[in-house]
């Protein structure tokens, strides 16, 4: 299980099995290999692609549900790509059994969020599996898009100097789902963050321009990931301000609770960007100027030491390094 959840062990699955045996240096290619999009030739032009699949428990939470999951994140992992979503095809895996109304609830959330996100689905595939061998319905998506004209992303793009950008407050997704599995006696009114977050990529592409370096969604494994992993491919440092992390009081207080890092919890509508340091105060006023991203906040920057590591400062002066998880605190999130 914890190779599937996000972390170091998903992370060694990839580099040390999956890449080597699937990759050929041939393949028409461009950009970082184990983006969230990749960007391929096609007769001469170049698109953008993406797929995914969402295994979340329970179907349905507050702010959300499998379908609009499966949607948004798809349309997301392109957006932070550098790619205008276009459209998505689906593959459905349904349990013997399966009421016809949530069925008929998934895809209709699949609908309104396809809308929403300015994308259509054209396509794709149904299974139907024994009672048991699927718990409910699974969903995979694969998304194609169109590269944003002048946006080059990658991790051998980043700078020491640049600026690390975070959209909004992190955690909402990944502690939502815990209190709706009824798991935890804990009330909170907190609301899963899932939503397409191109307008907000859209806008700070269009303020920073060349000075965009580098995009990922951190969704499992949350921002410590994301950045983690940053670092490891730039072999570059990563400074953090704690205090600068937006973290809602109720998803503060679900991880003191539990002993949970808010750094390491999934979000589903939040993304981050390092943007050289000349571009960083104009591009987060652009986010800022988007309805969702008033809440685009500086939390970091790129530096040349330490090496392939990040680091979190408080505001008492102490520094702590920030690791991946092996695993996932919080298994089928997304």
């Amino acid at each position: 299980m914890a190779h599937g959840a996000g972390g170091k062990a998903s992370r060694r699955l990839v580099d040390g099995l999956l890449a080597p045996l699937l990759y050929r240096q041939s393949d028409p290619v461009e950009g970082d290999r184990l983006a969230d999009a990749a960007r391929v030739l096609v007769g001469g032009a170049s698109v953008a692609i993406t797929t995914d699949s969402f295994v979340v428990t329970p179907l349905a939470f507050p702010g959300g549900s499998i379908g609009e999951l499966a949607v948004n994140g798809t349309v997301n992992d392109l957006a932070v790509g550098g790619a205008r979503p276009v459209a998505l095809v689906t593959t459905l895996v349904l349990e013997a059994g399966l009421p016809t109304e949530t069925l008929v609830a998934e895809l209709r959330a699949m609908r309104r969020a396809a809308g929403v996100a300015g994308v259509a689905i054209v396509g794709g595939d149904t299974k139907v599996v024994e009672h048991g061998k699927v718990d409910r319905l699974y969903i995979s998506t694969t998304g194609l898009g169109h590269p944003l004209p002048g946006v080059t992303l990658g991790a051998r793009s980043v700078r020491p100097g640049d600026r690390i950008l975070l959209s909004g407050p992190i955690g909402d997704h990944g502690i939502t789902i815990l209190l709706a599995r009824g798991e935890l006696d804990l009330e909170a009114d907190l609301r899963s963050d899932t939503r397409s977050v191109f307008p907000l990529v859209e806008a700070l592409a269009a303020a920073a321009g060349p000075g965009l370096r580098w995009m990922r969604d951190p969704t499992r494994g949350g921002v410590a990931t994301s950045l983690n992993e940053l670092a490891l491919d730039s072999s570059l440092g990563i400074h953090l301000s704690e205090e600068a992390i937006p973290v809602r009081d109720e998803v503060r207080g679900a991880c003191e609770l539990l002993g949970l890092d808010p750094l390491h919890i999934a979000n589903e509508g939040q993304f981050l960007a390092v943007v050289a340091a000349e571009a960083a105060e104009r591009g987060l006023e652009a986010i800022r100027r988007v309805p969702g991203g008033e809440a685009a906040v500086v939390i970091g920057e790129v530096r040349e030491e330490p090496q392939a590591a990040v680091l979190a400062g408080s505001r008492y002066g102490g520094t702590r390094i920030v690791d991946m998880l092996v695993g996932d605190p919080l298994p089928r999130i997304c």
